[in-house]
């Protein structure tokens, strides 16, 4: 995170709410670094919190809808197939805390800010154990709320006052 985080710092020029939209759509970064960054570029917290949001939500209906068709393509090549068979087994491996209480298991699956969960991991997750569209959707959604609050008192709040 902090190479991407630089990188992005060291070019003046380049929009910082931009970076922070773009840091929060990438898998494992999400807004667990979009928040950090926009706080480290000196931005409002309401931008942080909405560029972040925003970054993290966009890719979730894509793998809601499609990551399944996508997998299912993937599976027969040899090098994709294994990749596909890790991702797959990560995910279900942390499926277990979301299989007994499936919307709230995804809301605080995703809104927990630790490494290995997010809306990225929460949407394949729900997309491989069938979860309703609409209703992995909003967990999705109300977790991610939860982790932008929790980032947001982490890099604005507790260690900055």
């Amino acid at each position: 995170m902090q190479t991407v985080t630089e990188w992005f710092l060291s070019h003046p020029g380049f929009p910082p709410q931009l970076a922070v939209t773009l840091i929060s759509m990438l898998p494992i970064l999400e807004l667990r670094a979009g928040i950090p960054l926009a706080r480290m570029a000196k931005l409002p917290l309401e931008q942080a919190i909405f560029f972040s949001v925003l970054g993290n939500v966009i890719p979730i209906p894509f793998i809601l809808l499609f990551i399944e068709k996508i997998f299912n393509w993937m599976r027969p090549m040899r090098f994709f197939g294994k990749i596909v068979r890790a991702i797959e087994k990560r995910a279900m491996n942390k499926s277990e805390s979301i299989k007994t209480a499936e919307f709230w298991g995804i809301v605080f699956f995703v809104g927990i800010p630790l490494p290995g969960t997010g809306g990225w991991t929460g949407a394949l997750i729900a997309s491989m154990l069938k979860v309703e569209l609409k209703k992995a959707a909003a967990a999705i959604a109300l977790g991610i709320a939860i982790a932008a609050t929790i980032m947001s008192f982490i890099s604005y709040g507790v260690f900055h006052m």
